[in-house]
């Protein structure tokens, strides 16, 4: 490596130090360094807003929000193209960051957004309202593999689920997500919290109709199988895939930690894209 090389790659290096500890990659959605620091030491449970991106947007969870900005906003995983009047399945929609910046996105988007938790469906319906969404309808349900009724674990919170075989918890209803697909798709999201094999697995020769799809993964070691399953679904169904880690669940991946506070053992995002 010549001089002026080895100069450009340490100023390349020292810039990137530089925009790690003094940037702010949330100004865009217009939140200053010192919100930032405030957002992170509020404490958890208590239903507030603040502005961001021009509207009041509802939360009660500071850390949940700061990861869902940080993941949709900064980090941008749902960016792609879309086409005009884009129609979306957003499953798993939480308190609505990821319709929001869908609508960004595409503002003609036609959206149906899927949230079973009362507490985060409340939130939902309040930022729906308070960025002035329109093409946006939004269901108090669970998407599963048949229309029923399940018992659901309610946190109000990213981590409420499903447990089919719960005796105790709250009902709703829930939805399959196979006879959503009776239309083109231009983006099928899923994040489910571990339900999402089930589902896939049922609506696997429907998958056809879906241009984008993105997966949230939740699974433990003992359920590997079912991981490979459904990348093999995908792949049948003419996707490829890229796969980030979307939380670093095991720092030390060779000595993973045996815990039993841990819901899972592995957290995947999984983009599946055409050609």
């Amino acid at each position: 490596m010549n001089r002026s090389s080895l100069l450009h790659n340490l100023l390349l290096g020292a810039r990137s130090v530089v925009n790690r500890w003094f940037g702010n990659p949330y100004a865009a959605i217009g939140l200053s360094a010192w919100q930032i620091k405030l957002l992170k030491h509020l404490p958890e449970g208590k239903l507030r807003h603040w502005h961001i991106a021009g509207h009041p947007l509802w939360f009660r969870s500071p850390g949940e929000l700061m990861h869902g900005l940080k993941e949709i906003f900064v980090e941008k995983i749902y960016e792609q193209t879309l086409p005009s009047n884009a129609y979306i399945l957003d499953c798993g929609a939480n308190i609505g960051l990821s319709v929001i910046y869908l609508k960004r996105l595409c503002p003609t988007a036609q959206i149906v957004a899927f949230e079973p938790d009362p507490a985060n469906f409340e939130m939902l319906h309040r930022n729906i309202q308070s960025f002035r969404l329109q093409h946006v309808e939004i269901k108090q349900a669970a998407i599963w593999k048949e229309n029923t009724r399940l018992t659901f674990q309610s946190s109000g919170s990213m981590g409420s689920s499903l447990n089919p075989a719960a005796t105790t918890g709250l009902e709703v209803a829930a939805l399959r997500l196979r006879d959503l697909l009776d239309r083109p798709v231009d983006f099928l999201k899923i994040d489910i919290e571990g339900a999402e094999y089930e589902v896939i697995r049922d609506a696997a020769d429907k998958l056809s109709c879906v241009k984008t799809l993105f997966l949230e993964y939740h699974g433990r070691f003992d359920q590997n199988q079912e991981l490979m399953e459904m990348l093999e679904i995908v792949r049948a169904a003419g996707f490829y895939f890229y796969i980030r880690e979307a939380a670093p669940v095991h720092p030390i991946p060779f000595r993973p930690q045996r815990s039993g506070e841990l819901p899972y053992d592995v957290q995947l995002n999984i983009f599946c894209l055409r050609d």
